[in-house]
This record gives C-alpha cells, structure tokens and sequence, in this order.
C-alpha cells in the first residue's frame, strides 16, 4: 500500500487567510495528508484543495469544506455552522458535535457526525443522477431537519436519547420535496412538516441504510447491528412542489 506523503501545520494565530495560502501551498509541493494543530475557528478549510486528507485538531471555523470536491476531512473534536456547504464530492468526518446549516446545498459526498448538530441540518441538499449526498448525525439535531430537500440521504440515530424518548427536532422535513430522511426511534407526527409521508423501510431501504451505518459505526467505534436492531421510520416527500401553488398565477 503507497504511503501517502505528509505535512503538518501549526495554525496557531493563523487568520483564515494566512492558513488557506499555507495549505494550498503544501498541496502544490506534492503533500497528500496534512496534519492541522491549535485550529481555533478559521473558516473555509479544505475548500479549493481537492483530494487531500486533512486531519484538524482544535476547532474549525464556519464552512468547513464548502465547495469540498474530493478531499477527506477529520475533525477530531467540534465543527461550526456551515460545515459542507454546497459540497461536490469528499466525505467530512466529525468526532465531536457541529453546528447550523451542516451540509447546506450539499450535491454529493457524505457527512459522518458522531455527536449532535444545531438547525437546519441539510437544508436544500439535491441530488442529479448519480450524485448523491449522505449526511448521518448520531446524536440528535435541532429544528427544521431537512428543510427545503430535494434530494440525497439524511439519517439522525439518536443514539444519546434513552429508551422512549423522541427526538428533539421538530418541523422536520419542512418544504422537503425529494430524498429521504432514516430516523431511528421514536418521532411523533407533529415533528414532521406537513410535506412530509412516513413509512415503514422496506428491503432497499434497509440496504442503502445498512451500508450508511456500517460506515458510520466503522469511525466511531459503534456496534452497527446494534443500531440497526431499533426500528427506523422513513420520511419521503408526499409532493415535488409543495408550494407551487403559492407561486403560480
């Protein structure tokens, strides 16, 4: 197996300017990995970089990874809002919890979050033929989960809730009018947007899902059978234009 050539950087009262020029200079001299200490919210890593591996200790900044085509990112600790936003191809691997907007207009790659994320979690995400974004939180997530999606795979385990207790997010899927959404235990009726049908995981649900937390649980150190022992609900969009009406004369 080709050993992938490296470099670390200290970002220590590095701007975000300062840090993107250093790692876009690294990358030009041949570097594969490079290792990212003291990161303390400097934003748009990993963007413009293409298939690199970043592993980030600290903090990042807003944006993490917008525009990502192609690069893999570790955070070994929390993300900031806009984690994704409108990623093409890569995957984003989170140990800690990330906040707003997680994968906002995401086109492709998937996001791994092991804690909890804040709102609008993969708001706007699409898909176009083959390009498909995943996004699986395995904590909980905030309100309005999905809002505005047209496309791709969200899945919120819940794996912190205990035995009974429903997830926290509520007008989930608001506006939703494509892809689905995998949520496992118990979500009531009056959390989900009026756009929104549920129903039970059939064969190929249960394939495409088993892949997503097989992945998951892989990072993690999680028991993927145990978690997909719970049972799961599926939300689709019951329309493709659920607010056409408010729009056409």
């Amino acid at each position: 197996m080709k050993k992938l050539s490296s470099a670390q950087v200290n970002a220590f009262n590095m701007t975000t300017r300062e840090l993107s020029c250093k790692l876009r200079e690294i990358v030009a001299d041949g570097s594969e990995r490079i290792e990212i200490h003291n990161t303390c919210g400097q934003r748009y890593i990993g963007t413009g970089l293409g298939a690199v591996q970043l592993d980030i200790y600290g903090t990042p900044g807003n944006d993490l990874g917008a525009f990502m085509d192609g690069a893999e990112i570790t955070v070994h600790g929390n993300a900031q809002d806009g984690c994704g936003n409108t990623m093409n191809a890569g995957k984003i691997i989170i140990h800690g919890n990330a906040g707003d907007t997680l994968g906002l207009s995401a086109r492709d790659g998937k996001v791994f979050v092991k804690g909890n994320v804040g709102y609008r979690t993969g708001i706007h995400m699409k898909e176009y033929h083959a390009q498909k974004p995943v996004i699986i939180i395995g904590g909980t997530a905030q309100d309005f989960f999905g809002e505005y999606m047209a496309g791709g795979i969200l899945v919120l385990l819940g794996l912190n809730l205990q035995e009974g207790e429903r997830q926290k997010a509520n007008f989930i899927g608001t506006g939703m009018h494509g892809g689905v959404i995998y949520v496992r235990g118990k979500v009531e009726d009056f959390q989900l947007g009026k756009e929104l049908g549920t129903a039970d995981l059939n064969e190929e649900d249960y394939d495409a899902l088993g892949k997503i937390v097989n992945e998951f649980a892989s990072y993690f150190g999680h028991d993927a059978q145990e978690i997909l022992k719970c049972k799961f609900t599926k939300l689709y969009p019951l329309y493709l234009r659920p607010y056409g009406k408010l729009y056409a004369y």
